[in-house]
């Protein structure tokens, strides 16, 4: 298995064993090829160390077997085998991770016997007695030479897990932020998406009844038709400024603009009544102060639901938008008289429940605290909403609908 590297990766992988390569060549005694075949094959192993990890191993244990075979003594280029296992624990998969682990053992193993045994032996054979008495020297020799290389092997291995563990962890950290990133994106695109529903939704029913109602009284009533115009002029010049600032969020990482407050209902009322919907508001108990987030979930509440009355309630009919406040927070509802049923099948016209508008009344209210509920009750179509309150930082709190001047 083949990792994918960058070219100037590949270019080091490769420069950095040559050239080490060549330097133990040029100070090795010359005609002597049994060293110079173990560089040659370290080197080897070493320009796979982050290419393949596992094919770097096992390069590196053939050589190492073969030179203690042909009873080459250590030399210098068996230190490429702490980069292959430094490979092995950063770059391996499970396999290759856990091969290089026992590799640090089994290879210090394997050079405490290589390096300690043939003196041992060698003083044996010749019956050398000293060597009998020294053969306790020789087990602690062994045992030290034996923890050196189990330390420098295991301090590669260790170390190269703990770059793969960073490395994770890094990547981990970035897809977090990443992942982070769209929700918000995601979220800001669903507010975003909300508010022009809203705005748009409210201008246009407004623009069409005042429109349709012009084109009945052109004739009859001009200084009608002026208001109906000039009705129409203002909300669609409203409707285009807030359409800009919402294109402007799509475009642009920046704050939000001004958002509507309680104090804004009045104006929403008289744009509805000018439309020719009748809207009569009762307000009972304290008003309290509301959060930005609250005061802009009842007026969007307010707006849609009371646009919704002017495209689907009965005409004529009066929409009622009553605030019952208590000491925790508000009771909003919102009713409007639906069209009576239809002769021929006699199914009650009720606004579309599965469309945006309820929809986004419903997220607006769980968003700041509380909930929403909508449906056709005895004739009326009922929508009615809980918000908490909330203190609000300003010291002066814009005063709620309702409340007494």
């Amino acid at each position: 298995m083949f990792r994918k590297l960058t070219p100037a990766q590949l270019a080091v992988d490769i420069v950095v064993p040559a050239f080490l390569a060549l330097f133990g060549l040029w100070v090795q005694l010359p005609g002597d090829t049994g060293p110079a075949l173990v560089i040659l094959g370290m080197a080897g192993a070493l320009v796979f160390w982050r290419w393949s990890p596992g094919l770097a191993l096992g390069i590196a244990w053939f050589v190492a077997l073969a030179q203690v075979a042909a009873d080459i003594p250590p030399h210098f280029s068996n230190l490429a085998i702490l980069g292959v296992l430094y490979g092995t624990g950063a770059y391996g998969n499970r396999m290759v991770r856990w091969l290089g682990f026992a590799s640090t053992f089994v290879g210090a193993a394997v050079i405490t016997v290589s390096v300690v045994l043939p003196d041992v032996l060698s003083q044996l054979i010749v019956a050398d007695l000293s060597a009998v008495f020294s053969l306790r020297g020789a087990v602690v020799g062994a045992f030290l030479v034996f923890v050196t290389a189990s330390v420098a092997f295991l301090l590669s291995w260790t170390s190269g897990v703990l770059w793969s563990t960073w490395m994770r962890s890094r990547a981990n950290r970035r897809a977090a932020v990443a992942a982070e990133r769209e929700v918000a994106a995601e979220q800001e695109r669903t507010r975003i998406a909300r508010d022009m529903h809203d705005v748009v939704a409210h201008s246009l029913a407004v623009v069409v009844a005042q429109a349709d109602g012009a084109r009945y009284i052109a004739r009859k009533d001009p200084a009608a038709t002026e208001a109906a115009l000039a009705t129409i002029a203002t909300t669609a010049r409203e409707a285009l400024s807030d359409v800009r600032v919402l294109l402007a969020q799509l475009r642009h990482s920046q704050g939000d603009g001004p958002q509507p407050t309680l104090v804004d209902l009045e104006r929403l009322y008289e744009q509805l009544r000018a439309a020719g919907l009748t809207v009569q508001e009762h307000v009972t108990g304290t008003p309290l102060a509301l959060g930005t987030a609250q005061q802009l979930a009842v007026y969007r509440i307010v707006q849609e639901s009371l646009t919704n009355a002017l495209r689907h309630a009965q005409p004529g009919e009066p929409a009622s938008v009553q605030f019952a406040w208590t000491p925790h927070g508000l009771d909003l509802t919102i009713s409007s008289v639906l069209r009576p049923a239809t002769g021929r099948t006699g199914a009650i016209r009720t606004p579309e429940v599965t469309g945006h508008g309820l929809a986004g009344m419903t997220e607006r209210a769980l968003l700041a605290g509380g909930h929403l509920t909508a449906g056709p009750e005895s004739g009326r179509f009922v929508v009615r909403a809980w918000l908490p309150a909330h203190p609000v930082a300003s010291p002066e709190p814009a005063a709620p609908a309702g409340a007494p001047a």
